[in-house]
């Protein structure tokens, strides 16, 4: 009988790395899972705090949005920290805009950021931003196009981003000089 627990315990213990494992950074299943549950809210729309958000187009992801992510994780792991604010000053914007998310060239602009920390799976820490009426919003902000999402010790960086490209005559009419542009960015971070 105490053989037979020790093995079930060994398979307890080995599945539980396989699910940690599944959910790392960066590979297939998380962007996966993450993209799932995100869209599968996105489809159906939700209430954040009091107020009603409608179902809005599904995210795609994006590299440069999780490269800044797992940046910005990876700095609050690393230096002890909890901010959207980097300890060297860096704005969200900024490390995004780094990480090779640019705005030049295109119509609009906008960038979110959700943060988590303590959580130990997808499940729980898109729980725990469905709850918060400042996280749900983003999630459900029909600005953001694209996301990337990243962990590193508990220490959870969900990034946003929405660009619009101008049409092909938009594009023409700067080429000629005939319609300039005037650059602004904007975001949101909670």
């Amino acid at each position: 009988m105490k053989r037979l627990i020790e093995i079930c315990l060994f398979a307890i213990i080995c599945l539980t790395g396989l699910k940690a494992y599944s959910q790392t950074t960066g590979t297939a299943e998380f962007k996966h899972e993450f993209l799932r549950q995100i869209n599968r809210v996105r489809s159906t729309g939700c209430t954040c705090g009091t107020t009603y958000m409608p179902p809005a187009p599904p995210m795609v992801w994006n590299d440069n949005l999780e490269k800044a992510a797992k940046g910005h994780a990876w700095d609050m792991s690393n230096n002890n920290y909890f901010s959207h604010t980097s300890k060297d000053g860096r704005s969200m914007e900024d490390r995004i805009v780094f990480a090779g998310y640019i705005f030049n060239g295109f119509k609009s602009f906008a960038i979110g950021e959700n943060i988590a920390f303590g959580q130990t799976s997808i499940n729980e820490v898109m729980n725990g931003w469905l709850k918060s009426p400042g996280h749900c919003k983003n999630l459900l902000n029909q600005q953001f196009k694209e996301v990337g999402v990243a962990e590193n010790h508990n220490y959870w960086v969900q990034d946003f981003g929405g660009r619009k490209s101008f049409s092909a005559l938009q594009q023409s009419e700067i080429r000629s000089g005939r319609l300039k542009l005037i650059s602004t960015s904007g975001g949101s971070g909670h």
